[in-house]
């Protein structure tokens, strides 16, 4: 199936509730040949036949019980600089279903993990785009300019990457740790001999998000913090990597790394992680490559960096290959004071 036929069954007018102007014309990429209708929550009219929302957003009160609502987000392979700074995506998904992170609910993204059938060609296509991403040493945000490397006497490092407390994805899909520094004291103790990284979200570096709580005190739990580094240059250099939620251990994934999951992200579940809290909807054994064709090729869009409509998974990795190159991971000179005028009139969530 192809992308355009996804949603061939939609109706030719959709209403787009709440959306940011700045996502309007990337929307529109994705629904070329209908209309767009941007308005708020309690401005939808009685004929509305689908309803479009970002993430996790509560249902429109007035809206009827059998109308289709979409649910995007962002990508795993989104661009070269952050969302948080408004920076175009390179890819959305769309979910009819629920939302991939979203644990307490099916998504399209587990349904497709848990019933397709993966024959060969998928699969080496899968294995051809994860061997290209960590060739390039492409990951979702990438960004990032120091080198680090652990002390020659570390036997076992163990990275611990931070996420944004306020996010939808610890909402949904956290069980019992919810707080950063949580998983970080959890995993010292699982771990008492080892060297653990952790690295703060990027956008809580940036301070475009809010700190978690106790996230100052990082220090007392681990052996180093660490930001500004590359997250595929810091998978190289460690054996294991324990999440809450984060994108970070399908990446780790990517590159062979064992990866302790603490609550539910997509991709637990499947035998290619180790669980503390195994899910009941999952347990399918998969191949990592099986995960990939699912996460990587049939479940997300990907739009044309220049917003000439919809292109392929490999069209995609050409163009982030080719941003990466040419604009680098050091953030510029101006991005502190770009940062200070998002803060003030976007605000810190």
């Amino acid at each position: 199936m192809s992308q355009l036929d996804r949603f061939a069954d939609l109706p030719g007018v959709l209403y787009v509730v709440d959306f940011p102007r700045w996502k309007w014309p990337i929307l529109r990429q994705c629904f070329a040949g209908r209309s767009l209708r941007f308005v708020s929550a309690d401005a939808i009219p009685p004929q509305a036949r689908a309803v479009v929302l970002w993430g996790r957003a509560p249902l429109p009160a007035a809206l009827g019980a059998d109308v289709p609502v979409l649910r995007v987000e962002d990508g795993f392979l989104r661009s070269v600089g952050l969302g948080a700074e408004l920076v175009r995506p390179l890819s959305w998904v769309i979910d009819r279903r629920g939302m991939y992170y979203d644990a307490s609910a099916p998504s399209e993204l587990e349904d497709l993990l848990r019933t397709t059938e993966f024959d060969q060609p998928l699969i080496a296509r899968a294995r051809s785009l994860r061997e290209r991403i960590v060739a390039e040493g492409l990951t979702k945000y990438n960004v990032g300019a120091r080198r680090w490397q652990p002390p020659s006497q570390a036997r076992r490092v163990v990275l611990v990457p931070g996420q944004v407390e306020s996010d939808a994805s610890i909402r949904f899909g956290a069980v019992t740790l919810r707080r950063n520094m949580e998983l970080l004291r959890q995993v010292r103790s699982l771990e008492p001999d080892a060297f653990i990284v952790y690295k703060p979200h990027p956008d809580v570096a940036a301070r475009l998000r809010i700190t978690g709580v106790d996230e100052e005190r990082a220090h007392q739990w681990c052996d180093a913090v660490v930001t500004d580094v590359p997250m595929h240059t810091l998978l190289d250099t460690v054996d294991a990597v324990h999440v809450l939620t984060s994108l970070t251990g399908f990446e780790a994934l990517l590159r062979g790394r064992a990866v302790v999951c603490h609550g539910q992200p997509f991709y637990s579940g499947w035998g290619i992680t180790k669980d503390q809290h195994p899910h009941p909807r999952r347990g399918r054994p998969l191949s990592l490559d099986a995960l990939v064709a699912a996460a990587i090729i049939l479940y997300p869009l990907y739009l044309d960096r220049f917003g000439h409509g919809l292109i392929s998974p490999e069209q995609a990795l050409d163009q982030l290959a080719l941003w990466k190159a040419q604009k680098g991971t050091a953030a510029p000179w101006w991005a502190e004071i770009y940062r200070f005028f998002l803060r003030r009139f976007i605000g810190v969530r």
